[in-house]
């Protein structure tokens, strides 16, 4: 029977290519194992290093020149029609007043391109009329160019549907690299220089291909979930019948939903192993029990808010020293901005724990009061007329709900009233309508000699000595 050693005793390498186990006491015989990725590395460089040699000795070719100086020319052609006819497009895109906004933003983005919309219809116009009356062999060149041009092109109109520049530039130079590589038929040896580019601790290895992979896949799952979200968001906002409460409420749940789904499928396609994520999220759970209590805290306070609906945007509320309206509500605080044009950022905590007066909470109806005094000689029923007349000429007071007028006590100069009025716009403020109601007392008092008192004290001198004190 046959042994499986070679010659001088040294074991033959088995069929299917595998290295077989080295004798103990002739360890140099076989290359170390640790050293074979970075070998096949090296050998995979010169390899591409090769191919590039050969494609760069070929563009020394008369015909591979000619095609390249055509496509100088032609570029240069495509610029100068940039130049001639951008003007008027952007003048007739001018007078298209009527358009919808999406309808115009494509339109931008063309006139953006029209450079490298002229080239590509210029190559491929080429590449026609070469075939046509030329060996196929004699626009070869051309055709990738224009192949690679379209490619580009197609891939800057797609990216314009991601809002993130980072996100927008980082996806459009993969996927230029991506169709490059795929067009010149290079990307099998791209991906193997790639996958050898890694790091390995045990059982973990993480690629530079893995890398690309998952910047590439999630990129795009994420301008899709984002996408979807902002269509979304729009309907729900214009939906008449979703009170606004219930509109963040949906809006923050599929956006959770969304970007969730996009990132587990994203995380799935890569081929990173979920069951790992157990131990972290115990972690993270740990980690909320002890130092994101307030974190936590608010975000379930942002969610009772909107299931309650006892605050929504638009509210007018009153919060310690804070008076205003909500401007949006967040997952984390409230917007609340003032009259002064100060915007407070209110932990959703502090609006559930602390006591609020919603001011529009039921309906936008709100009464206000004021207070005066006049003076005993005037006739209060006549007084109690002219404030309710004068307070329904003022505006933003109104009308269906009467204005009322009471006397409320005897003071020591002045017999003191109470006027109240109602408004519906409590946003517009209430300082300033006050102060107008105030005015129009003034106008109305002056005009019917009806005084406003104010404390007079009387000194009397008393003659001779003062009594001297007894024992």
């Amino acid at each position: 029977m046959a042994d499986d050693t070679g010659i001088g005793g040294a074991p033959t390498p088995p069929v299917d290519g595998t290295t077989a186990p080295v004798p103990n006491d002739e360890p140099g015989l076989v290359p170390d194992l640790a050293t074979q990725p970075v070998t096949e590395l090296v050998d995979l460089g010169e390899t591409l290093l090769v191919q590039a040699e050969t494609f760069l000795a070929s563009m020394l070719r008369p015909w591979n020149a000619y095609q390249i100086g055509i496509v100088i020319a032609l570029w240069a052609l495509a610029h100068v029609l940039r130049t001639v006819l951008g003007p008027p497009i952007r003048n007739w895109m001018g007078t298209r007043e009527g358009w919808p906004k999406w309808r115009m933003r494509i339109l931008a983005v063309i006139h953006q391109r029209l450079r490298s919309i002229f080239f590509v219809i210029l190559l491929w116009l080429a590449v026609v009329i070469m075939r046509e009356f030329t060996w196929p062999s004699r626009s070869y060149l051309l055709g990738i160019i224009a192949t690679l041009a379209t490619a580009w092109l197609f891939v800057v109109f797609a990216t314009r549907l991601i809002r993130s520049r980072f996100l927008r530039r980082t996806v459009r130079y993969g996927a230029w690299v991506y169709v490059t590589l795929h067009i010149l038929g290079l990307t099998t040896d791209a991906a193997r220089l790639m996958d050898r580019a890694a790091l390995e601790a045990g059982e973990f290895r993480i690629s530079l291909l893995l890398v690309v992979q998952a910047i590439v896949i999630l990129g795009v799952l994420i301008a899709v979930a984002r996408f979807f979200t902002v269509t979304t968001s729009n309907r729900i906002q214009t939906n008449e019948d979703i009170s606004p409460s219930m509109k963040v409420l949906f809006v923050k749940v599929l956006q959770i939903a969304f970007y969730g789904i996009a990132f587990y499928i994203g995380v799935k396609a890569i081929g990173i192993d979920l069951t790992g994520l157990a131990v972290l999220s115990g972690a993270i759970g740990v980690g909320l029990g002890f130092g994101l209590q307030k974190v936590v805290s608010n975000l379930v306070s942002g969610v009772i808010i909107l299931l309650d609906k006892s605050i929504k945007p638009g509210d007018v509320i009153s919060l310690g020293e804070t008076f205003g309206w909500i401007n949006t509500l967040g997952a984390r605080y409230a917007s609340v901005v003032t009259r002064d044009g100060k915007e407070y950022l209110i932990p959703n905590e502090d609006l559930i724990t602390n006591q609020v007066v919603n001011w529009s909470h039921s309906d936008a109806f709100v009464r206000l009061d004021i207070y005066f005094g006049t003076a005993y000689g005037d006739d209060p029923h006549e007084v109690r007329k002219l404030a309710i007349a004068a307070a329904k000429d003022v505006d933003r007071v109104l009308s269906f709900k009467a204005p009322v007028c009471h006397i409320v006590g005897f003071g020591d100069s002045s017999v003191d009233y109470i006027l109240r009025f109602w408004i519906r716009d409590p946003t517009q403020g209430l300082t300033n309508i006050r102060g107008n109601v105030y005015l129009a007392l003034w106008d109305a008092f002056k005009e019917h000699d009806i005084s406003i008192p104010f404390p007079q004290r009387e000194v009397k001198m008393l003659g001779g000595e003062m009594p001297k004190a007894s024992d």
